[in-house]
């Protein structure tokens, strides 16, 4: 289901989205999440959206949504507390292994679901191929595909899969893949601070060090003040960019003839 979003709609989402990350230092913020979601009738794509953001923002308060809920969660049809509230659970649930990189809990827990579950949220689909591809298996890369062939260029949906290319670093033709999903992006991911941090990373990887550098420094001028841990990302690519230039430098001088 798609909905023509409006100002009111967006400012109740930001509502819900706020209070949620006000209250996240409780216990129950989960379960308030999930009853504001299904008051507010939200699709797949806003509770992908919401629930990033919160799950994200629990992680760095140490209140994770791993701590709250439980595997099971996960894997309930929609036949308990009902398909909205399930389908929010389980998007915390596993945006919060996903931030944690912890790839095989996420494959082992979406394999319970079942499918009509799954092909009705696109999102647990692209968590699923985030999974696949941040082991490096190239059997990722045509889950991603089905994924790309039903979000409709869904941000959030596009970040996850970014995520998981730029994890699988064994993954065949890595570098132009993250170039792809970024110019998917609203501008081509011109003004996000993340979306800029993998084209640095892939244009790293082609040797392209000088474009790397002024992707991975206008990131850093865009990324908000307080977000130490993207923060903290973008230096150490600015670092490995550097490295890597120094280092193809120096072999390209080792390998020139001495002048006589």
């Amino acid at each position: 289901m798609t909905r023509t979003v409006g100002p009111e709609r967006t400012a109740a989402l930001a509502r819900t989205t706020s209070i949620s990350i006000e209250t996240i230092a409780g216990t129950q913020w989960p379960v308030r999440l999930a009853e504001a979601l299904d008051d507010l009738d939200a699709t797949w794509q806003e509770s992908a959206e919401v629930c990033a953001d919160v799950a994200w923002q629990a992680r760095a308060a140490g209140n994770s949504a791993l701590v709250l809920l439980a595997p099971g969660d996960v894997t309930d049809p929609g036949t308990g507390p009902g398909p909205a509230v399930s389908r929010t659970y389980r998007h915390l649930y596993l945006n919060a292994l996903h931030y944690d990189f912890r790839c095989r809990s996420i494959e082992s827990l979406l394999n319970q679901v079942p499918l009509s579950v799954l092909n009705a949220d696109p999102y647990s689909w692209a968590l699923y191929a985030f999974a696949r591809l941040g082991q490096s298996r190239s059997d990722g890369l045509a889950v991603m595909e089905q994924v790309l062939g039903t979000a409709s260029d869904h941000p959030k949906t596009l970040h996850v899969l970014l995520h998981g290319v730029w994890l699988g670093g064994l993954l065949p033709g890595r570098a132009d893949t993250l170039l792809a999903l970024v110019d998917r992006l609203p501008d081509g991911g011109d003004g996000d601070p993340i979306a800029l941090f993998h084209t640095a990373s892939a244009l790293r990887a082609l040797g392209c060090y000088h474009q790397a550098h002024a992707a991975v420094e206008r990131a850093l001028e865009l990324l908000p003040p307080g977000d130490l841990a993207v923060h903290a990302d973008l230096v150490r690519e600015h670092i490995l960019i550097t490295a890597a230039y120094d280092l193809t430098h120096h072999i390209l001088q080792r390998r020139s003839p001495d002048p006589k």
